[in-house]
């Protein structure tokens, strides 16, 4: 390990475990029925559009996100999303420390969706 790795965190098992896809291949991945599909924006934003088929876990209700994911299935990919990409990235670091192994985040969030 780095250096900088050290001492800012950067943790290359972490980002073997969360990869940023771009709207298209995010599309086709979702495209399986028994897929685990989060959005993690506010449920304001939520109710104002969103993905087909996700469901809302807001990322800043901490109580709320570690009750909700903690009853998804770990084994599988869970595929993220929010307004821009920030908030679903911070949501991916946390998925990572409860046991998630493949996490896949939308790029640009639903702002490129749309």
């Amino acid at each position: 390990m780095s250096f900088l790795s050290t001492l800012f965190g950067t943790n290359k098992d972490t980002s073997d475990k969360i990869s940023i896809l771009d709207k298209q291949t995010y599309a086709d991945a979702i495209t399986d029925n028994k897929v685990q599909l989060v959005d993690v924006r506010t449920s304001s934003e939520f109710q104002s559009g969103h993905i087909k088929k996700a469901v809302n876990i807001d990322v800043m209700d901490a109580t709320s996100f570690q009750k909700s994911f903690g009853k998804l299935n770990k084994d599988k990919p869970v595929y993220l999303y929010c307004r821009s990409g920030a908030r679903s990235q911070k949501a991916a670091r946390r998925l990572v420390d409860m046991g998630f192994s493949k996490i896949y985040d939308l790029k640009g969030g639903y702002m490129r969706w749309v």
